[in-house]
């Protein structure tokens, strides 16, 4: 698993996909999901993405998700391909969310060859906020119309749509809490941080997915913090009783929101093997 995922990490890595111009990775994506057997695109505004993974039986249906979006810490004058550097130990380039891309690319790929539960992944615009914030010139249209959680939004209201409740929705973004340190952290309370006002029949859920999670690696340090999972945890949950559990499952990274991000290769294969197991345990 560790090789494909340093390869999709590394190609994902390079493109300059900043805020707002997601669509750059789009065709990377599509042609992985295109090698895949089962699997199809559900349409989306803008430049968030949507594909399931069917086994066409009944079940539970988990959620993966990560965004597409990095920040530009190049200007007006960046690299047609971004600068990436692997070794034994460390991958190092715009790692946020590059990582989270490649693990997912890499679980999409081990579907059909595994005996998981239905599958959906969600590729999200505008997780960032940094661009919008301190640097709008660089977005499209300065900025204009684009916000925060933008595309978590977005691909929420589609699956409620078509009523696409997932049963668990796992967000594989990046942490700065180790400091330079190698670790995974979980984050699952995102009532503390949204809007949502939680119901008991969610937090018992979320309870028992965290429990899952952390007894496939005890080492997993709970914690906190704001990206999309927020959102959709708030999105999927509001104003209907379906409990849908959003959790975030994050490797370590260090410079965080700068040039020269790093991801340990161990914890990329920690996390992957988690995941694996979990899709297994849920099947």
């Amino acid at each position: 698993m560790i090789k494909q995922a340093i390869y999709h990490i590394t190609h994902v890595a390079h493109v300059p996909s900043f805020s707002t111009y997601e669509e750059r990775l789009h065709p990377y994506v599509r042609s992985v999901f295109n090698t895949i057997p089962n699997a199809g695109e559900i349409e989306v505004e803008g430049n968030s993405l949507i594909f399931k993974i069917s086994n066409d039986r009944e079940g539970p249906t988990v959620a993966l998700a990560a965004h597409l979006d990095k920040i530009n810490h190049y200007g007006k004058d960046f690299p047609d391909s971004l600068p990436v550097d692997v070794t034994k130990d460390y991958i190092e380039g715009a790692m946020d969310d590059s990582a989270g891309l490649g693990i997912l690319l890499s679980l999409a790929e081990l579907a059909s060859e595994n005996d998981w539960p239905n599958l959906l992944f969600f590729f999200s615009e505008m997780e960032e906020s940094k661009g919008k914030k301190e640097h709008p010139e660089l977005l499209k249209n300065s900025g204009e119309g684009y916000r925060h959680g933008l595309g978590a939004n977005r691909i929420s209201e589609r699956c409620m749509k078509q009523h696409l409740f997932p049963d668990e929705i796992v967000t594989i973004d990046t942490t700065p809490l180790f400091k330079g340190e190698q670790g995974i952290a979980l984050y699952s309370k995102h009532w503390e941080l949204n809007d949502l006002e939680a119901t008991s029949k969610l937090i018992n859920k979320t309870l028992k997915t965290t429990q899952l999670l952390k007894n496939v690696d005890s080492t997993i340090k709970e914690d906190n913090n704001t990206n999309d999972y927020l959102h959709y945890g708030e999105k999927f949950n509001k104003n209907n009783d379906k409990s849908v559990v959003s959790v975030a499952l994050e490797p370590a990274i260090y410079p965080y929101h700068q040039k020269g991000e790093r991801v340990f290769v161990d914890d990329i294969n920690r996390t992957l093997e988690i995941l694996a197991a979990y899709l297994t345990c849920r099947s």
